[in-house]
């Protein structure tokens, strides 16, 4: 009987306990590096993805796959017992890139092939590919966070360890990279190994304090340098002189990521700050392993003591708003040689060092209007609108990159027209994500933007240059910056003190589809600003590029087409619905008689929203707390999250009257269902949707919530921990000022007959928002669709009045332009922007 007992034991500690112990576990026949395939069955979950580059050796790996792709991604995949890193295969890579493999998804049959050891696994273990995947589309996006919701996933055994081994390191398993690169754009950085070295940098800061020469107590002392004695050394005899420089750090560009396939670099970062002394000012350049140590820690008003430098040739290859075209740069490396760099604190600045000051140039919105194309300045102004995160194909010529972007408009007082800002990537994603509405944001190094000559209402924005740095209120770097006793600074926050927060609030939006500037309204000055930029498609051309775009691309396109209908949709007034009235035209191309018919149909469940919830600020003091302290959401979203109460979304109270403190201190209508016509419509695939997705709808801002939704809005996380349900968005209400309902154009292409349903959000008076263009006009069709809204003349037709003449548009073959963006999981959000009649 005992023996029996213990056999039964002994069984059931050899039976592995869960499906991925049952799938990867070595066979006792064959060494797990020589296993084949084995697939996994059971469902996993993805907790985590990080991409990186390639490198030489990576093609060891994938030799198949060697020209697929430039990038890798690690995964995180869990059965809810254990969790394992793997590499994925990059022929999976498009589903990645899609954001239909995403964390927080469920998969099946995951197939996995066993490698030797790779970096970051466990000494002795095994590293894992997986070579193909099923995603379990049925199970939803939410699929882990429902699955998941009880455990502490950071908390689970990784496969093959004790269970008191301390985590992997989380380093990329099949490139010798020191870091991995953010899943959307690669000019931020991302993992632990540059947050770590923050505070590295602050305690090389620490020892400096008590130093007025500058230099480090534990460094031979050298003789201090001027820029000019440096340049004039190597134009002589081609080397600089040695000796350290000291320095005050005027600008800082955003990193700069320059890894290939073909490159075995393992920290392939670069960041350019200019320098000045009271000689003159060069460029000092951050290479590799610096970055990662020193990047965070270095911002503009720092001096710097330098040594251990390389002197090189400048070749001017600096981006627009870069420093004048020099002759040397000052190299910053680990080694050959071996770069210092010590910062040295304000009170050991000596005054005859003659450091010159940090340069500003801030323009009032007044003065933009006027600003030249190009002119480089700093603004400052109060944020009333926040964009989604978008992305697009850079145009700079080193590659088919995507660079990460999103609006805003700003307020400061000066001038009714809001600042616009097409805000890219400044390497700062802590405060980038932090920019809500109702918050103070100094964006400094910007360009200003206009559009073509000829039009009735020339447009001004500004964007990013290669030195643009963002500020913004609750990231504490405020009271820091020398900026804040500026003139044009201090007449911004007078005009502050006097903003009712309440009607600011009541403006204030974030979210939802935006596009800027407004198109011109004539079809010649269209077509002259399309110079150098893809011609006409055809219908199947569009469906072929529109498959090509990635998760939140955004783009362009125009296509000759005619309408076959019009569909109204409006967000009744305090409802949970919306009523769906269509207008089917028979163009004479498809019959020979013209009919229209109106449908009322049945509620659509796409944009269920809780509406109310900003309700409660109407009519608040000026100096009402409305919301707290700007905390990330990293901080605030441990799992498990998503079905904790709304209430604990919530934040504590703020006003903009403490935030300037940071300076001082160190209509739908309800028609009746008319007859219905039977459609003819042809059915068949279709670009497009008729309904809004729920990123299409701009949100008012919700101050109590606003990390969360600022989450919600946002890309797709990397990580389970900070991945929010997809519903979340919906339980902030649409903007009713701005989003009352849209319109829903069927396009059928002149050339092939593929159809389009294209959402027509027409800009109206009244609208902060999408502002008509102020060129008046009739009101017709075919007048709104050319100037992409109604007059600013008079009110807007009603939307019975508008669908009433919806035959006009049967017999006009149109050229229409269309705003095409990838919203993931299979959704195509496709938006008329204008429509430019064609004449025979």
């Amino acid at each position: 009987m005992a023996a029996t007992v213990a056999g039964a034991t002994a069984t059931a500690e050899l039976r592995p306990r869960c499906p991925l112990q049952r799938t990867l576990r070595p066979r006792e026949s064959l060494p797990c590096a020589r296993e084949g395939a084995r697939t996994c069955r059971e469902p996993l979950y993805v907790l985590s993805l990080e991409r990186y580059a390639k490198d030489p050796s990576s093609a060891l790996f994938f030799p198949q796959a060697a020209s697929a792709s430039e990038w890798l991604y690690d995964a995180t995949l869990s059965d809810g017992d254990c969790r394992v890193r793997v590499t994925l295969h990059p022929w999976l890579n498009a589903q990645l890139e899609t954001n239909a493999l995403r964390c927080g998804c469920r998969v099946r049959d995951v197939t996995f092939c066993a490698d030797g050891e790779a970096r970051g696994d466990r000494a002795g273990g095994a590293s894992f590919r997986v070579l193909s995947l099923a995603v379990d589309a049925e199970a939803g996006a939410d699929a882990a966070l429902e699955a998941l919701s009880a455990l502490r996933v950071d908390s689970l055994a990784w496969f093959g360890s004790d269970g008191e081994a301390p985590p992997p390191p989380l380093v990329p398993l099949r490139a010798r990279r020191s870091c991995y690169v953010p899943l959307w754009n690669e000019q931020d950085y991302s993992g632990a190994a540059w947050s770590e070295s923050e505070s590295g940098s602050a305690r090389g800061e620490r020892r400096e304090r008590g130093c007025g020469s500058g230099e480090a107590p534990d460094e031979p002392r050298e003789p201090a340098v001027t820029l000019h004695a440096v340049r004039r050394a190597f134009r002589r005899r081609g080397r600089a002189v040695r000796g350290a420089l000291v320095v005050r750090v005027l600008r800082k560009s955003r990193l700069v990521f320059y890894g290939k396939a073909e490159s075995s670099c393992e920290c392939p970062y670069k960041a350019v700050l200019e320098v000045a002394d009271r000689s003159g000012r060069a460029a000092a350049v951050l290479w590799n392993s610096l970055c990662v140590r020193w990047y965070r820690s270095l911002r503009p008003g720092l001096v710097l003591r330098l040594s251990g430098y390389r002197v090189k040739e400048s070749y001017g290859a600096r981006a627009a708003g870069g420093p004048p075209q020099d002759d040397i740069e000052i190299s910053l490396n680990s080694r050959n040689p071996s770069a210092r760099i010590c910062v040295i604190s304000p009170p050991d600045v000596l005054a005859q060092w003659s450091l010159p000051d940090t340069p500003y140039a801030f323009r009032c919105g007044s003065e933009l209007l006027t600003c030249p194309a190009g002119t480089i300045c700093d603004v400052i102004g109060l944020v009333v609108f926040a964009g989604r995160p978008e992305r697009i194909r850079s145009r700079d010529g080193a590659g088919a990159g995507l660079c990460e972007y999103r609006w805003l408009r700003l307020e400061d007082g000066t001038t009714a027209q809001p600042i616009a800002i097409q805000l890219f990537s400044t390497s700062q994603p802590e405060i980038q994500s932090r920019i809500y509405p109702m918050s103070i944001l100094v964006c400094t190094n910007v360009q200003v933007v206009r559009s073509a000559e000829g039009r009735a209402a020339p447009s001004r924005y500004l964007t990013n240059t290669s030195f643009t740095q963002v500020y913004c209120t609750g990231s504490g770097h405020h009271c820091s910056m020398p900026y804040r006793q500026l003139r044009s600074v201090r007449s911004f926050l007078q005009w502050l003190h006097t903003v009712d927060e309440g009607h600011v609030l009541s403006r204030a939006l974030t979210g939802g589809y935006f596009a800027f500037p407004p198109l011109p309204v004539s079809l010649e000055h269209f077509l002259k600003e399309m110079k150098g930029d893809p011609g006409l498609l055809s219908g199947e051309e569009l469906r072929r590029e529109t498959e090509k775009l990635q998760y939140r691309e955004s783009r362009g396109f125009a296509i000759q087409a005619t309408v076959t209908s019009v569909s109204y949709s409006g967000l009744g007034e305090g409802e949970e619905h919306r009523a769906l009235r269509r207008a089917v035209i028979r163009s004479p191309s498809a019959s020979s008689s013209s009919s229209v018919c109106v449908q009322l149909g049945p509620t659509s469940p796409e944009l269920q929203v809780a509406v109310g919830s900003l309700s409660g600020h109407s009519g608040v003091s000026p100096r009402k707390r409305l919301f707290g302290s700007m905390e990330h959401p990293r901080k605030r979203l441990p799992l498990p999250l998503p079905h904790a109460q709304e209430d604990e979304d919530a934040d504590t109270d703020f006003s903009l009257w403490e935030a300037s403190m940071e300076f001082l201190q160190e209509d739908a209508e309800d028609s009746s269902a008319a007859e219905l016509i039977p459609s003819d419509v042809p059915q068949g695939p279709r670009l497009g949707s008729v309904h809004a997705f729920r990123e299409t709808v701009p949100r008012a801002f919700c101050p109590l919530r606003r990390v969360v939704q600022a989450a919600a809005i946002g890309l797709q996380a990397e990580r389970l921990q900070d991945t929010l349900p997809c519903r979340k968005l919906d339980t902030f209400a649409p903007a009713p000022r701005v989003y009352s309902g849209h319109y829903t154009l069927t396009l059928r292409a002149l050339s092939d007959s593929v159809l389009i349903d294209a959402l027509f959000l027409p800009a109206a008076p009244g609208n902060p928002h999408w502002c008509p263009h102020p060129t008046p006009h009739n009101n017709t069709w075919e007048s709104i669709l050319s100037h992409g809204g109604f007059s600013p003349s008079v009110p807007p037709p009603a939307p019975s009045d508008l669908m009433g003449s919806a035959p006009q548009l049967g017999a006009r073959r149109l050229m229409c332009v269309l705003q095409v963006c990838h919203l993931g999981s299979g959704q195509l959000e496709v938006v008329l922007r204008c429509a430019y009649p064609l004449r025979d």
